[in-house]
């Protein structure tokens, strides 16, 4: 029975594994132009946090900054209620440019960002695995330039979404701001 139960779980982690290696990453990223204003255009998610708050989510403005170590410090800029909040992350550059891992000091979750695809003068599209003692749950972004984007840009974003298993109903254009 045990035997069983350990050849079912290996199976489902050996799968979880193989689909996190199939998200692609930018082909010749180039990290210097990625730098600079993005407003938040979409976000899909299967995580509870993001099913619970969807309803209050809003476009943001995210500022990426090249750090000396060859890094991205990531601040973004949020409503919340009648105020603007800052959260400030580090992205930790990995050996495969356009892939970078950030731990949450605040949640101790591991994500593991990828830079699918982009033209850097409109727009970006991220997806991140994040692994947690509880789980863990797949979100993918989708950055702009612009507080607009083409319809092909957005459809693109929720064909990608679905593509990574995520429901039409964890896939949210965000309102603008």
């Amino acid at each position: 029975m045990h035997a069983t139960l350990l050849s079912i779980l290996g199976l489902a982690l050996l799968s979880a594994l193989r689909a996190q290696d199939s998200v692609p990453v930018q082909t010749d990223f180039q990290q210097d132009k990625l730098t600079g204003r993005w407003y938040s255009i979409g976000l899909a998610s299967n995580s509870n946090w993001f099913k619970e708050k969807k309803h209050l989510m809003k476009m943001c403005t995210t500022v990426i900054s090249a750090t000396a170590d060859g890094n991205l410090e990531v601040t973004s800029t949020y409503p919340k209620g009648d105020q603007c909040e800052k959260r400030n992350s580090l992205y930790i550059k990995t050996e495969q440019p356009g892939r970078f891992s950030y731990t949450s000091p605040r949640w101790g979750s591991k994500h593991d960002i990828r830079v699918v695809e982009t033209n850097y003068e409109e727009y970006a599209l991220v997806a991140t695995q994040i692994s947690k003692s509880t789980g863990s749950s797949t979100m993918v972004l989708l950055y702009s330039r612009t507080k607009e984007l083409s319809p092909e840009r957005l459809e693109r974003f929720t064909q990608f979404s679905r593509e990574q298993g995520l429901m039409d109903e964890e896939i949210l254009i965000l309102p603008q701001t």
